[in-house]
């Protein structure tokens, strides 16, 4: 039976040999056939991770936000042809991206599936945070409206302080600074904040205080990718 692996991509540029381990790259080499976001750009990370493959000679399936239900049906038979990987765009496959479809499928079909090591901004985000750890909650994207979004770190405020749990989630890195405003706006003074930008890059910076503390020393964290993380 085949087997489905889940292949992790490195959070920032020139970063591959720091959080890509060996045996990754070695089953990534031997693999004839993959699903993945944006074909365009897994090609330029599987020549960057093995520069001898030829890449014209691999298979690639888009999963992504405009994948419909007749895709997923042509994928399952895609599964039991060969091993197959699925790739990330960023960080770890099935978090916070639509790959938690084609993991269903291998289920379905009795298909072995490996999750591979490799970075995930989220858990290290918490880990540097100084945050609970023992309780979380990943609540992906907030609102893009100010009404609502203002409602959401209420409502996550108040889940935080009554279950003792972090509350983690992030933005597009454009909107970075709309969302950290509305954040020091609307959370309570003594609500603890923590910033984790470029996560394993050269601008990386992970940084917990309060909010009130936050108010007079704004980071520049414009278009750059960051996990924000909330405790009561």
């Amino acid at each position: 039976m085949p087997v489905l692996y889940l292949i992790p991509s490195f959070l920032s540029d020139n970063t591959l040999k720091k959080v890509i381990p060996d045996n990754v790259i070695k089953i990534i080499t031997n693999l004839k056939q993959f699903v993945v976001e944006d074909i365009r750009s897994a090609r330029r990370f599987i020549s960057r991770v093995s520069p001898s493959l030829e890449i014209n000679k691999l298979v690639f399936k888009e999963l992504n936000e405009h994948s419909k239900e007749d895709d997923f049906v042509l994928l399952s038979s895609y599964l039991l042809k060969n091993d197959t990987g699925l790739l990330s765009e960023v960080g770890m496959p099935c978090i916070a991206d639509p790959g938690a479809e084609l993991v269903k499928i291998a289920h379905a079909n009795g298909i072995k599936v490996v999750p591979l090591v490799g970075p995930s901004s989220i858990l290290m985000a918490l880990m540097a945070s100084g945050f609970n750890g023992q309780s979380f909650s990943f609540v992906g994207y907030l609102p893009i409206k100010e009404k609502e979004r203002k409602e959401a770190l209420k409502v996550l405020e108040q889940r935080s302080l009554k279950e003792k749990q972090t509350q983690i989630f992030i933005e597009t890195p454009y909107r970075n600074i709309s969302l950290l405003n509305d954040i020091l706006k609307y959370c309570r003074p003594e609500t603890m904040l923590s910033i984790a930008a470029d996560i394993t890059g050269k601008r990386e910076l992970i940084i917990s205080k309060s909010i009130s503390e936050w108010k007079n020393n704004l980071p520049n964290i414009h278009k750059i990718p960051t996990v924000f993380l909330l405790q009561t």
